[in-house]
């Protein structure tokens, strides 16, 4: 099988809090794989560590069989943090513009690129509002369209559906399948349990470790529970009413 990112031993520490701890994981190439865990889990500091932002502490991490953070990794990674940082004086394609600029994009594939992604999102007709005059969900759009302008291999998307109604919820997702079957490899983290079933694999964190990997379905036949909640909870350890078995 091919991996699109494999850890092995990974651990983050920040002063005296072990933010990850000893992860192992391999993430296949294309399709989509869902980081499943509370507030706390360490899903947003092993994205980070993915993206080239935070270095390990100790252990071993390759994204595309390379170290992360290097130039020729950073350009085939997208990354979507949770909270937004766009520029929000200026309008939708300046901010597309921009970023496709940082990724060396040439100007004539710059501005089919632009128009792509707008077209994804369906934000062309918006293309040329300031991103302050946008609401929270039309400001993730933006988010995930410069995300996703230069084309990555490997798209990572922090708590992506914070925020938003359930109807963009299912947009989105829509937009992760068209990606992954286009052969992307489509990170998500979430603390969501209804949206991991939507997932090709997904990783159960908690407090920085690896409780479980798999299917969903694979995972609850393991587990033996009705639901992926009841899942998670079998595997934390953790009863119903919230306290360790």
């Amino acid at each position: 099988m091919e991996y699109a990112v494999k850890a092995y031993g990974l651990a983050r520490t920040f002063g005296p809090i072990r933010a990850v701890a000893d992860l192992t994981l391999g993430i296949p190439a294309g399709g989509t794989f869902g980081l499943i865990g509370p507030n706390g889990s360490g899903k947003t500091t092993f994205i980070r560590m993915v993206a080239g932002l935070l270095p390990p502490s100790q252990g071993r991490l390759t994204v595309m069989g390379q170290r992360p953070g290097t130039r020729q990794v950073t350009q085939s990674v997208g990354y979507m943090p949770q909270a937004d940082t766009l520029y929000r004086d200026l309008s939708i394609q300046e901010n597309l513009d921009f970023f496709a600029t940082i990724y060396d994009l040439p100007p004539a594939r710059r501005r089919v690129r632009i128009k792509e992604v707008l077209d994804l999102v369906e934000l062309g007709p918006h293309a040329h509002r300031p991103v302050e005059t946008l609401s929270g969900g039309m400001r993730q759009r933006v988010s995930l369209a410069c995300a996703l302008v230069h084309e990555p291999r490997l798209l990572l998307l922090d708590e992506p559906t914070v925020g938003v109604d359930p109807e963009l919820r299912l947009v989105f997702w829509q937009y992760f399948r068209e990606l992954a079957s286009q052969g992307v490899t489509v990170v998500v983290s979430t603390h969501h349990l209804d949206e991991a079933g939507r997932c090709d694999q997904l990783a159960l964190l908690r407090g920085g470790h690896l409780l479980a990997q798999g299917t969903p379905a694979g995972l609850l036949a393991e587990s033996g529970q009705p639901n992926l909640e009841e899942t998670f909870l079998h595997f934390a350890g953790v009863s119903k009413r919230g306290k360790a078995q």
